[in-house]
């Protein structure tokens, strides 16, 4: 029996069929999966697409010109009118119409523009005498209601005088009496005569001792004092408390001065009847009227109806008892406070 075999053949021809055959099946094994949505490779292209950012559709504000889109950008930036925060509104600094020579508490009570020196204490209280002899004759003569107050008052308290330690001189007058000073007699100039005795020549006194005279002769003097009221003295409010002294009545000669500070009424409906200054010394309407008539330094003068409870309010019961102070002892038989020497003060 005859066995049928291939035809003998070499390798070489065989070889390229072998491979076209190979070729054939996988491409048709590839187009089967790309119609059933099945990928034969692990990343195509339709992968890489999904798994790639979207690109956002470019905006309006983009596909406008550089300088454009800056002046955008600026305006989404800043905040809306109505979130715009107000700015604080911070108070001017209060312009202050008086100047003292200085912060010590001698030359606060100068003014600056006629500081010529420190007064000394042996002339200091004559020249207080004089700025407040000539206030209280001026407002007499001129018809204007002023009184009395702070430390001034006290001094009246006690005997009538200034104090010795006293640097100043206080008085008091309603806001419509300063209103009306400051309408007819802002920057007046007053002058004010008196009389100061002065020893006389070797001459003058062996012909006045012949003569039976004394040793001493009287000589008319006069100085001159100025009325400025503050162009603040309308304010009802303190505000930085640089204006709390209305006017002043000044010495030309020295620069000292008597303060004056105006009482009304700044709430008169909430409290009406209550008085008050721009320092907060607040007063009622039956504790200074009706002003009693009385005398100071030798003049005319008024104060407060309740002048003993304004003191003790203003500064306390042991104002009108207490004895020494600020160097000096009260002296009763005097009637006087007497400066104390470096032993007695020291005790």
């Amino acid at each position: 029996m005859k066995v049928s075999s291939f035809p003998s053949c070499s390798f070489p021809v065989l070889l390229p069929l072998i491979t076209f055959l190979l070729v054939s099946t996988l491409l048709g094994a590839a187009a089967v999966y790309r119609s059933s949505d099945e990928t034969l490779f692990p990343f195509s292209s339709q992968q890489q697409q999904q798994q790639q950012p979207q690109r956002q559709p470019q905006s309006h504000s983009q596909s406008q010109p550089q300088g454009d889109q800056q002046q955008h950008q600026q305006q989404q930036q800043q905040p809306t009118k109505s979130q715009t925060p107000r700015p604080v509104p911070t108070e001017q600094q209060e312009y202050k119409y008086f100047h003292e020579a200085g912060w010590t508490e001698q030359l606060v009570h100068y003014d600056a523009r006629f500081f010529r020196g420190e007064v000394p204490y042996a002339a200091h209280r004559t020249e207080l005498e004089h700025l407040i002899r000539s206030y209280l004759s001026t407002c007499r003569a001129l018809g204007v209601e002023t009184w009395l107050a702070h430390g001034t008052l006290l001094g009246w308290w006690w005997n009538g005088r200034i104090m010795p330690w006293d640097f100043d001189l206080d008085v008091q007058v309603s806001g419509a009496t300063l209103a009306e000073l400051a309408a007819r007699h802002n920057g007046s100039v007053h002058e004010y005569t008196y009389w100061e005795e002065q020893p006389r020549s070797d001459a003058e006194q062996q012909q006045q001792e012949s003569d039976g005279d004394g040793a001493v002769v009287e000589v008319e003097k006069y100085k001159m004092y100025l009325l400025d009221v503050n162009p603040s003295y309308a304010e009802v409010g303190r505000r930085q408390g640089q204006n709390v002294i209305d006017a002043r009545w000044i010495d030309l000669d020295t620069g000292m001065f008597v303060d004056i500070t105006s009482l009304v009424e700044r709430e008169p409906a909430s409290q009406p009847g209550v008085w008050s200054c721009k320092n907060y010394h607040r007063y009622k309407t039956q504790d200074l009227w009706p002003l009693r008539e009385t005398e100071f330094e030798g003049v005319p003068a008024l104060v407060p109806f309740e002048f003993e409870k304004i003191l003790v309010d203003e500064y306390g019961e042991k104002s009108l008892v207490v004895t020494e102070w600020e160097g000096h002892r009260w002296n009763p038989d005097l009637k006087e406070w007497v400066r104390m020497n470096k032993t007695e003060d020291a005790s």
